[in-house]
């Protein structure tokens, strides 16, 4: 039988200014372990953590300029295109421009804070 997401769960966000995530599917909204997928809203000058995960992360991004570090340059994923980041592929996500950026986050299997590995935070 289909089920019924009524709303997200609402998750807290590292990364300065914060970002809104609103998790669909995933671990905490209907305890699945398979994928996650979020619905993100992130102001202008977001910037987070880098990290090297252990899931692939489909992103597809809905409005403005989401940019992509990554070990060997930086990818500007603009509004209608998307980005494959890969297991053990260290990223940094940020949004440079003014308007920010909003944008779906999969992640397969499940985002999780065990096995996203993100880089300490400079003293």
């Amino acid at each position: 039988m289909p089920e019924l997401i009524v709303a997200p769960t609402v998750i807290p966000a590292p990364g300065e200014p914060p970002k809104q995530i609103h998790e669909y599917v995933g671990r905490l909204n209907t305890q699945d372990a398979d994928v996650s997928v979020a619905h993100m809203v992130a102001p202008g000058g977001w910037q987070e953590p880098g990290q090297q995960p252990e899931f692939k992360e489909i992103t597809v991004v809905l409005q403005g300029l989401l940019q992509v570090e990554h070990a060997e340059g930086v990818l500007q994923v603009r509004a209608g295109q998307a980005v494959i980041t890969h297991p053990g592929e260290w990223v940094r996500y940020s949004t440079p421009e003014a308007e920010g950026a909003e944008y779906l986050a999969i992640c397969l299997p499940v985002f999780s804070p065990d096995t996203v590995h993100r880089d300490p935070e400079a003293p």
